[in-house]
């Protein structure tokens, strides 16, 4: 009993502490020194009409985080994200196709796929499918080279993401909201305003109404996925979004949705949309 009484007095000092403790996102310029030169990405951006006030100003995850993570993602040669965009291009260039087939073969160099991070998730023309990166990757290496699909988080999905989404760096984020994605998107909206789990929280509870605010010591931000994939101190790995949904999910210890799933394809297409207009950091550092 009474180490129950202790651990509740603990918890509700600790919330208490953490609803005190507020801080702006810092005021920084990202340049990334790149092995070609040094590339300018958008941190700030006004916000898109259609969310309707609940964000005026748009923040990238970046200028939540402490100085040295920042410096990290300043230069490719001190970003360990980069790592696994190297073993990207080796797959990419790799024949391992059923008839030796390669994503070089068919697509020559990675850059040829400049600007797909950037609108995705979108709704594919012809089979008329929320499609994100990842459902483009499958279809290539079940469809195109004859293997079995790659795991959805797996090591060989999160390097050709890496790799296909640094192309886009320094684009803006614009997926679609309206026409074929409409649904889709009023779908990933009634998701990330839904209380989930025994916490009965929901996406805005924490980067909509707290964001600014510390959460076991860590600082609360937009949610913005314009930094995905990430590489997460934390893990000492490659995140992507739908991975991040998953802990999020988890945290608020409710029985969590699929990568991959309806659910969390719509999920990723809403949260996009409310970064429309912030860089692609292609791969990112975050705690």
């Amino acid at each position: 009993m009474y180490r129950t009484a202790t651990s509740l007095v603990s918890l509700v000092l600790g919330l208490a502490l953490t609803g005190a403790a507020l801080a702006d996102p810092v005021e920084d310029q990202l340049t990334v020194e790149t092995e070609d030169g040094s590339i300018d990405l958008v941190t700030t951006a006004p916000a898109p009409a259609y969310l309707d006030g609940a964000l005026t100003t748009l923040h990238s995850g970046w200028l939540y985080r402490e100085t040295d993570t920042r410096d990290m993602q300043r230069d490719d040669f001190d970003n360990p994200g980069m790592v696994f965009v190297d073993r990207g291009l080796d797959s990419w260039n790799k024949a391992q196709g059923v008839n030796g087939e390669s994503c070089a073969g068919c697509h020559q160099g990675p850059e040829t796929l400049a600007g797909l991070r950037a609108v995705t998730p979108r709704v594919d023309a012809k089979t008329g499918k929320l499609m994100t990166v990842e459902n483009y990757i499958q279809s290539c290496v079940t469809e195109r080279m004859g293997l079995e699909e790659w795991g959805w988080t797996g090591d060989k999905m999160k390097d050709m993401l890496a790799l296909i989404s640094l192309q886009s760096r320094g684009m803006a984020v614009n997926v679609a909201v309206d026409g074929p994605a409409a649904s889709f998107w009023e779908a990933g909206k009634d998701i990330y305003y839904t209380r989930f789990g025994q916490l009965e929280m929901s996406c805005a509870n924490c980067h909509e109404d707290k964001q600014g605010l510390f959460i076991r010591s860590d600082h609360l931000s937009q949610g913005q996925i314009n930094g995905f994939p990430t590489y997460r101190l934390k893990d000492a790995g490659i995140l992507s979004a739908q991975q991040r949904f998953v802990g999020c999910v988890r945290d608020t210890r409710a029985e969590t949705f699929k990568p991959n799933s309806d659910e969390f394809k719509a999920l990723e297409l809403y949260v996009a949309s409310r970064g429309n207009g912030l860089s692609v950091e292609g791969v990112s550092v975050r705690h």
